[in-house]
């Protein structure tokens, strides 16, 4: 893909926009630049819809957002995240997160133990 080498799943902005330790040494490992990014559209959704979000938060997760190419939902994400699901306990979310990196051939960044292994059992080299 163009220019673009990484996926950030949800945990991994979250972390990032709250300066945790665990997404800022990520980043650094990864030699993170925001040019080279992409989020799933599903990504978005989630970190716009948290109960309570302030417009302040809003305004601070629409600005990293804007930095980043988004990858929308087409038939091949669709296809891949039924895949993904059917072979493993993959909530829909990160499936569908997990399925936009491998159809678009990035790298998933997550913070997500539990989905790093999931995928790992399904032979996910994303």
């Amino acid at each position: 893909m163009s220019g673009i080498e990484y996926l950030l799943d949800t945990n991994v902005i979250i972390g990032l926009l709250k300066g945790d330790a665990a997404a800022v040494a990520l980043a650094e490992q990864a030699d993170l630049s925001l040019a080279s990014c992409a989020v799933s559209q599903i990504t978005r959704m989630e970190l716009l819809s948290f109960p309570g979000i302030t417009d302040v938060e809003e305004r601070r997760i629409n600005a990293f957002l804007s930095n980043c190419r988004m990858l929308l939902l087409d038939e091949s994400v669709e296809q891949e995240t039924i895949r993904l699901r059917r072979a493993s306990s993959l909530k829909l979310p990160d499936a569908i997160i997990a399925a936009s990196a491998k159809v678009h051939g990035v790298a998933l960044l997550t913070l997500d133990q539990r989905l790093k292994a999931n995928l790992a059992k399904v032979g996910f080299g994303g």
